[in-house]
């Protein structure tokens, strides 16, 4: 005959697990594994940007952890994915994460137009996608949804700070920029910023061009009669840069066209060295920012690696110091309208000192770095010394969603 009761001992168990299930709803959750996507270009022209991503992520994680990997009695478990900067891949590939890997949060992509494929994604499966380092301003503009948070910087935070630094009355500006949605947002940013200057010239070219001459021509053509301060303002993301080309034309001597640029990784700034005095604003440069997380940061990348953390290492830290944060305030719960709730207006130390999430758009509000560069033969890049910290507070960045 087949026994149809449980026996005495296993029954009770049974009961006093269902009792405790309902008791304590949230334990089960808080010893569950904590799953994270980390999708980014580990393949392709911005390889270098995902690899020194990934770094500070998991950086980020062992400092906000204290080593533990572990937050609100949950363990971390970080999914790396190679979307090759492609859209379409780094689409599938966050649909299979939410879908098939059960991840509780995502974090990327490395490109905006992979970001841009990525966000009606999160909508779908109404999950959080923590944006870093893709900078379009569209992706919390006009194509934001509420599941979409960025530690990374915006379009317009660059253009702010950049007008700040450099926005002289009477200057000419011609633009140079990838044919990309980070290219065009971040000129179209500029025009909004810059009041005193004028832009008189727009040129885009595909990212992974090879020979710039033909580009920086028709810049040179376009500035060189022009009356006042001439500048070529470069919004550059991957390899090869047009750096050392524009430092072998030698626009200065020969026009009196000036570089403008912001900060970039330290190999694209080896170039900067024959720019010395050359002024612009910059996301982050590790000897900078005076804080123990930096100097954390600093001392384990160099501990680890033998060398300094570098522009995007920051941004994967900010990005695990912003997940420990929320999952901690939340007490482990990773619900969508739980993380959601915790994140908005949610502020938290990262290398470069604290940011918040703005609860229009979701964007991380942070200092930007005035600086002006010095050849230091110390150093095999140009070195970016801090002119002023230009706080938060002093970028008026418009809100561009439709919420």
């Amino acid at each position: 005959m087949i026994r149809t009761t449980l026996p005495r001992r296993t029954a009770l168990s049974a009961l006093a697990l269902a009792a405790a299930a309902c008791a304590a709803p949230g334990a089960f959750a808080q010893g569950k594994e904590l799953k994270i996507a980390l999708i980014a270009s580990k393949t392709g022209p911005l390889e270098a940007y995902a690899k020194q991503t990934i770094v500070g992520f998991n950086l980020g994680l062992e400092y906000a952890t204290g080593g533990t990997m572990t937050v609100a009695g949950r363990k971390i478990t970080v999914l790396e994915k190679d979307d090759q900067g492609k859209p379409d891949v780094g689409k599938t590939l966050l649909a299979a994460a939410y879908a098939d890997d059960k991840v509780d949060i995502a974090v990327g992509p490395t490109a905006s137009p992979v970001a841009l494929a990525m966000l009606p994604v999160a909508e779908e499966y109404k999950k959080i996608l923590l944006v870093e380092p893709a900078v379009a301003d569209s992706i919390t503009g006009d194509k934001w949804n509420k599941y979409i948070f960025r530690t990374g910087r915006s379009s317009s935070q660059d253009a702010a700070a950049n007008a700040a630094a450099l926005d002289q009355p009477g200057a000419v500006v011609a633009t140079l920029a990838n044919d990309t949605a980070f290219g065009r947002d971040g000129v179209k940013a500029s025009k909004d910023f810059l009041k005193k200057a004028k832009i008189v010239h727009e040129e885009y070219l595909p990212t992974g061009t090879t020979d710039f001459t033909a580009g920086l021509q028709r810049i040179v053509d376009k500035l060189k009669d022009q009356p006042g301060k001439k500048f070529i303002s470069v919004g550059w993301a991957g390899n090869p840069t047009p750096f050392p080309k524009i430092a072998d034309m030698d626009l200065e001597k020969r026009y009196g066209i000036k570089l403008a640029t912001g900060g970039n990784i330290l190999p694209a700034m080896v170039a900067y060295k024959q720019f010395e005095g050359m002024e612009g604003a910059l996301y982050y440069y590790f000897g900078i920012p005076k804080n123990p997380v930096n100097e954390w940061m600093v001392a384990n990348h160099y501990s680890k690696f033998k060398q300094p953390p570098d522009f995007f290492t920051a941004g994967g830290f900010s990005a695990a110091m912003a997940i420990v944060a929320a999952v901690k305030k939340t007490n482990g719960d990773t619900g969508t309208e739980k993380l959601i709730a915790a994140m908005e207006g949610l502020s938290f130390d990262t290398p470069k000192g604290k940011m918040t999430f703005r609860k229009e758009d979701h964007q991380a509000m942070q200092d930007m770095f005035h600086f002006r560069i010095k050849n230091d033969p110390a150093f095999a890049w140009g070195v970016p010394e801090l002119v002023r910290v230009i706080p938060a507070s002093e970028l008026q960045i418009p809100i561009r969603n439709k919420r």
